[in-house]
């Protein structure tokens, strides 16, 4: 059967952030569309990035050390480790990857430029993930969707968020006003009215989650991370240092807006720990101080750009944030009176760690039924674009009709 007849999809859904710690890969059964979606998880895992590669992606994505042949290699290798993932959640799901009907894959951002600029005379906004679509498509015989920021930006969007869409589709209530906090690298937020229409969502970027953290964690302490935020826990927030960096051009910039390791990267933290190193601050306080900068940032752009018209009435964290207990308790006491909870805490709820591979599973599934994924009041383009492209295996793959369109 032609992959646009479908009803019904086995699709693997494929996430790399901007935390570079590797691939997410999430097999879903979906079957409908839009607010009428059925979603079935069926497997979920993480395969992390080898340290070379890793250290390869951060450097590419750094333009005082990027390198163009170096980013157009990691184009071609990025999809060994996503066909790994797959492969690794198919065995999971107890499938083959010849049961999957389709593939959407994020890749993994190197450059995210959304504000316009001037090149050779002509005002450009683009946006730049290395993990080819068609050498995907051929190591796994399944047709694949990706380069989905794309379609959005060339409509004058930002390209970014995406996850709004599946807040919408899943977790929108009649009853209740939501905040959907994703603590990825970066942080972003959406918020739904209560009885509102997709038409009636806000979300945007509102600055690090993760990232900042992160470095300072290898930096510091040569860990990846803070584990269960361990170190920030032993110590004590700056508040001068805080509100400094609250000000910062990012924050006080209105929706939409969204952005990335270009302006949270290694060129900040160097700002950060010089400051901080400035005012002789501990290892633990500037990692109390930077896992504060998440919280009060996400917290301030909540009470300066949603609270004004929408009061929320619980907040509900995905990401791999919802693991830095420190973090968490910072968010909550933020957000105090309002309650600070998980996504699987909600009736049909989406694990955490999993929400944005399955992300990337239901916009795939809706490309593929020609659905528009982007949402105008999101990212500011002039209409609502269909996200994503389909690149199809070679015809010897034995995939027969369901490469077909």
């Amino acid at each position: 059967m032609p992959l646009r007849s479908r009803s019904t999809r086995v699709v693997a859904g494929l996430m790399s952030g901007t935390s570079l710690d590797g691939v997410d890969a999430a097999i879903t059964h979906l079957v409908g569309s839009g607010r009428s979606l059925s979603v079935e998880v069926l497997a979920f895992v993480h395969h992390p990035y080898p340290k070379v590669l890793r250290e390869l992606i951060l450097q590419a994505s750094e333009p005082k050390r990027s390198s163009v042949r170096d980013i157009a290699r990691l184009n071609s290798r990025l999809p060994v480790e996503a066909a790994r993932a797959i492969r690794m959640a198919v065995d999971e799901a107890n499938l083959d990857p010849e049961d999957l009907d389709l593939v959407g894959s994020h890749g993994q951002t190197i450059q995210h430029l959304p504000d316009p600029a001037s090149v050779a005379g002509e005002t450009v906004r683009t946006t730049l993930q290395a993990d080819d679509p068609s050498l995907l498509a051929q190591r796994l015989g399944v047709p694949v969707v990706g380069d989905f920021r794309r379609a959005d930006m060339a409509l004058g969007g930002q390209g970014a968020p995406l996850a709004p869409y599946l807040d919408d589709v899943l977790f929108a209530s009649e009853n209740e006003t939501r905040l959907l906090l994703n603590l990825g690298g970066i942080a972003n937020l959406t918020v739904l009215p209560a009885g509102g229409g997709p038409q009636d969502l806000r979300a945007f970027d509102t600055g690090p989650a993760n990232m900042v953290i992160d470095a300072l964690a290898q930096r510091l302490f040569d860990e990846p991370y803070d584990p269960n935020g361990s170190y920030a826990a032993d110590g004590t927030p700056d508040a001068d240092l805080l509100a400094d960096l609250l000000m910062g051009d990012y924050f006080r910039l209105p929706p939409p807006k969204s952005t990335g390791r270009e302006a949270f990267g290694t060129g900040y933290v160097d700002t950060f720990l010089q400051h901080g190193r400035s005012k002789s601050l501990s290892d633990a306080d500037l990692m109390a101080t930077a896992t504060m900068l998440t919280a009060a940032s996400v917290y301030q752009a909540y009470a300066r750009y949603i609270r004004p018209s929408h009061t929320a009435e619980t907040v509900y964290v995905s990401g791999g944030g919802v693991h830095n207990d420190t973090l968490m308790s910072m968010l909550g006491a933020a957000f105090a009176p309002i309650p600070v909870q998980r996504t699987s805490d909600l009736e049909g709820g989406v694990d955490p760690d999993a929400k944005e591979a399955v992300l990337f599973a239901v916009l795939a599934h809706e490309t593929a039924n020609g659905v528009p994924t982007g949402l105008p009041n999101v990212t500011g383009a002039r209409r609502p674009a269909i996200q994503g492209g389909i690149y199809l295996p070679p015809p010897d793959t034995g995939m027969g009709s369901a490469a077909s369109v």
